[in-house]
């Protein structure tokens, strides 16, 4: 490779690496965890997921006859939005479509504004959005919900971020997630590139006790060549899935005249279909658990995602189901029924295992690398690896860089710049895995955690030890201090979980609660490398003092 090529490539990849590395290894960190966002959340809640799917009824009519004690629900329509764990699902329901029952919605005063239930739609008064658990028939606000599976799903496509009011064609947070992703394809093309003529010499070349910067450049160049093929992937599927939401702006505004709907509709998104409101009542009685058991029966290799009752009550009401096929059945895929009540007779049928158009199959693929749903639990493992090895192979990457420019050449303020930048960059990266484990052991001390409590404890944990190592100006003592407070938090976890709620590992293990009790032994094994890592950095310090000496 001419020196001009390689001068092109690699300051692209430098530049661009350096650009995004903390925010990205936010992502990497975060999206690595997500993949276990279900048995997060039953670990926090101490309900077994994997236990209520053997023994669960998800009864959607006691929902609705519940609902309809405390309100009128003629006309209305219902959203149920059922979780992946299969427990629980999110309910939204409108105001009702008969003009003659609407409420008057208030006029709000001069400067207020209407409060929202999380991530509940806007609308009058008179709609309703919430989290219901079919386990416990308990209905709760999304506040109230949140879990730390939740908590790290969202910030790892930095969902936290969009309160900041800045807004250019999208919220905050996903655009800053969608940039990251994109210039992250820059950074791994460019790196491919950098490394293609010794690629294979340089991924079997490890040093483990040459000096520091021989040490991070192979370990750099090794990981990211055995993790490039996931972490590109995830760079593309990233951009998809999070930076949809201003990529096609321009075709709604132009090509759909502003009908953000319509696109939807077309990109099979959503459903747009309007049922007119009959004003007549329905004569017929109907059972939506009755319907839902048939469809199970006709569709038993696929579960149904979303349930849509339009015109509650009205003769012209009608249930829409959509399911997704089993990923081990059928990659791609959707379901979609459509029920006339009045008549009990099914207008639409659309079989989940067959006949996929081609816009579900990009879907499905993008969705189904992109969430490694597709091969179970060990699948996830495997994922969950692969994005821990992407973490390090950005701190290896700021390390690299660092050393790199650490010379007595450099200007004196040049060298004090990259030095604080490296400094701010590792001591928030590295703060997250502690952070992590904090975060979960103080929810256990609390009696009904929310999503305040979540932010508090683990938002303002992180910033202090943020600031205390950035602080302390050393990176040595950065690398080895969150060592030692990753390795005795992450022990803490499984060991507090035993003795405040009795999950020791054999009493969830022969009580069938396997989620609880992976994230136990999750942890556990990241004390344990914790503690590795930290004794091998200091054997491989000692080894070089008496080489020195």
């Amino acid at each position: 490779m001419d020196n001009r090529k390689y001068n092109i490539y690699f300051h692209t990849h430098t530049i661009s690496g350096i650009i995004i590395c903390a925010l990205l290894y936010v992502i990497f960190f975060a999206g690595s965890f997500s993949f276990f966002k279900e048995e997060l959340s039953a670990w926090q809640k101490n309900t077994s997921y994997v236990k209520a799917r053997k023994t669960i009824s998800r009864d959607f009519d006691y929902v609705i006859d519940s609902l309809g004690k405390k309100n009128n629900l003629k006309g209305r329509d219902f959203d149920f939005f059922i979780q992946r764990n299969d427990i629980g699902a999110y309910v939204s329901v409108t105001a009702s479509n008969d003009t003659t029952l609407k409420k008057k919605v208030k006029p709000q005063a001069a400067g207020e504004t209407k409060k929202r239930r999380g991530r509940g739609r806007g609308g009058d008064d008179d709609s309703m959005y919430f989290i219901y658990n079919f386990s416990q028939q308990k209905a709760g606000d999304y506040q109230e919900a949140y879990d730390m599976g939740e908590f790290l799903y969202r910030l790892h496509f930095l969902a936290q971020l969009n309160a900041v009011p800045i807004r250019l064609g999208a919220p905050f947070g996903y655009l800053l997630a969608g940039i990251v992703s994109f210039i992250f394809v820059f950074a791994l093309i460019t790196g491919l590139m950098l490394h293609w003529e010794k690629i294979s010499s340089n991924f079997f070349t490890f040093r483990p006790w040459a000096k520091w910067k021989t040490l991070w450049t192979d370990l750099h160049t090794a990981i990211g060549v055995i993790g490039f093929p996931f972490q590109l992937v995830f760079a593309v599927t990233g951009v998809v899935l999070i930076a949809n939401t201003f990529l096609i702006a321009p075709y709604t505004k132009y090509l759909y005249k502003g009908d953000s709907a319509a696109l939807y509709h077309d990109l099979e998104y959503s459903d747009t279909t309007k049922y007119a409101y009959s004003y007549n009542p329905l004569k017929t009685t109907f059972g939506l658990n009755e319907l839902i058991v048939k469809t199970n029966k006709k569709w038993p290799n696929s579960r149904i995602s979303n349930v849509t009752i339009k015109n509650y009550g009205d003769e012209n009401m009608h249930v829409i189901l959509t399911a997704k096929p089993h990923a081990t059945e059928s990659f791609s895929g959707t379901g979609k029924m459509v029920y006339r009540v009045r008549d009990h007779k099914i207008i639409k049928e659309i079989s989940p295992e067959k006949g996929s158009t081609y816009i579900d199959k990009v879907k499905s693929l993008i969705y189904h690398l992109h969430f490694g749903d597709f091969g179970g639990k060990p699948l996830r493992v495997i994922f969950f690896v692969l994005g821990i090895m992407g973490c390090l192979v950005i701190i290896s990457g700021i390390l690299i860089w660092l050393v790199a420019r650490d010379k007595k050449n450099v200007p004196h303020h040049k060298r004090v710049f990259n030095f604080w930048t490296a400094n701010i960059f590792l001591a928030s990266c590295l703060s997250m895995l502690p952070v992590t484990a904090l975060t979960m052991i103080g929810l256990l001390f609390i009696d009904k955690p929310n999503q305040a409590d979540i932010y508090h404890i683990y938002f303002y944990s992180w910033l202090v030890l943020s600031i205390y190592f950035i602080a302390r100006k050393n990176l040595t003592i950065t690398n080895h201090q969150t060592l030692v407070l990753s390795g005795i938090l992450c022990f803490l976890l499984p060991l507090t979980d035993g003795l405040k709620r009795n999950n020791w590992f054999w009493n969830t293990f022969s009580d069938g609660r396997f989620d609880i009790l992976f994230i136990d032994v999750l942890f556990l094994i990241l004390s344990i490398l914790s503690f590795i890592i930290l004794v091998k950095m200091r054997q491989h310090n000692n080894l070089k003092k008496s080489i020195s000496s």
